[in-house]
């Protein structure tokens, strides 16, 4: 198994690969680290094989919008994405990327920054990043600033979604009309796959406190239900975001959304309200999956994932 730190040069190099690269053409990224030992592995799903990373990213590059999902803090997945940004912008020249790791109030924020109007100390200030922003996608930001390709912050207000966990979507009625734009104008939350999959992770979530009783177990589910509500609220508006993206830029302009994998798996989630806005999109799924060992990755047991399974071999935690 390899260090943490073998990983990290990995990562690091690969970034500084790319950006160096990015006004010209995409650097050959063998996915591998200092040792030269692979870190990467693709799995083509459609095919049932294993690919190389240029298979996948000739194939993903002739979609409308490409689906990243990823597992958060894996430094190999963050790399990847930084690869087929990189990928998509080498062969179709202009690339939209949308982030669910920037929420839709600080779109203003971030369009000063990418214009070089606002310094990237005042852009961090008001932006609200994820706390790994500078390692896990300042390289795509910066990527998307130099090469001149905008960058969509795809997700709801974190208030708005943290007061939805509470008191259900009804909370959006009661919201002023600043405030409501930016959720989506649409909502869809029905119970249905996406559904039982969220349930049974909030149950893996909340296992091990012992038998629940009656009261227990409706408390649970109106949580349940309303995690659920605001899970459903950051689908819809990442889903609106990245719809409007794609028809803002037309089909000659893919749309690359990273997300957190639970969110475009399977193709629901965000994946299947972007569907449900532009039917007509063709739509492909990245999921990555951390494993322990390249060599033993179960293929078919992630398969039905994505269009694209990306086996990246997991840093080793302290």
């Amino acid at each position: 198994m390899m260090p943490r730190c073998r990983l990290r040069l990995a990562h690091a190099a690969c970034c500084a690969l790319l950006l160096l690269a990015s006004c010209h053409t995409f650097v050959r990224q063998p996915f591998a680290d200092s040792a030269g030992v692979s870190v990467v592995r693709v799995y083509d799903t459609g095919a049932s094989r294993w690919v190389t990373f240029e298979t996948m990213a000739h194939a993903i590059a002739k979609a409308d919008i490409v689906f990243f999902g990823e597992q958060h803090d894996d430094p190999v997945t963050h790399s990847v994405e930084l690869a087929v940004l990189a990928a998509l912008g080498e062969r179709r020249g202009r690339v939209m990327l949308s982030l669910e790791m920037f929420e839709r109030d600080v779109q203003p924020v971030l369009d000063r920054y990418l214009s070089g109007t606002l310094s990237e100390r005042d852009f961090l200030a008001g932006a609200r990043p994820w706390d790994r922003y500078v390692t896990d996608y300042r390289p795509l930001v910066e990527l998307a600033r130099v090469r001149g390709w905008p960058v969509v912050a795809a997700n709801v207000p974190r208030r708005v979604a943290s007061a939805v966990s509470r008191r259900g979507l009804a909370l959006l009625d009661t919201l002023n009309a600043a405030e409501r734009a930016f959720a989506a104008r649409e909502h869809s939350c029905p119970h249905d796959r996406y559904y039982e999959k969220f349930v049974g992770t909030m149950g893996t979530h909340n296992a091990g406190s012992g038998p629940p009783t009656a009261a227990d177990a409706a408390s649970a589910l109106v949580i349940t239900e309303r995690f659920y509500e605001a899970q459903c609220l950051k689908d819809e508006a990442m889903g609106e975001a990245v719809a409007e993206a794609f028809m803002r830029g037309g089909r000659r302009t893919p749309v690359l959304h990273v997300d957190g994998a639970f969110h475009s798996d399977y193709k629901l989630g965000t994946a299947e309200r972007v569907r449900r806005r532009v039917p007509s999109a063709k739509i492909v799924v990245l999921s990555a999956v951390p494993v322990a060992s390249l060599a033993a990755a179960n293929a078919p047991a992630s398969r039905d994932r994505g269009d694209y399974i990306v086996f990246t071999l997991a840093a080793v935690k302290p």
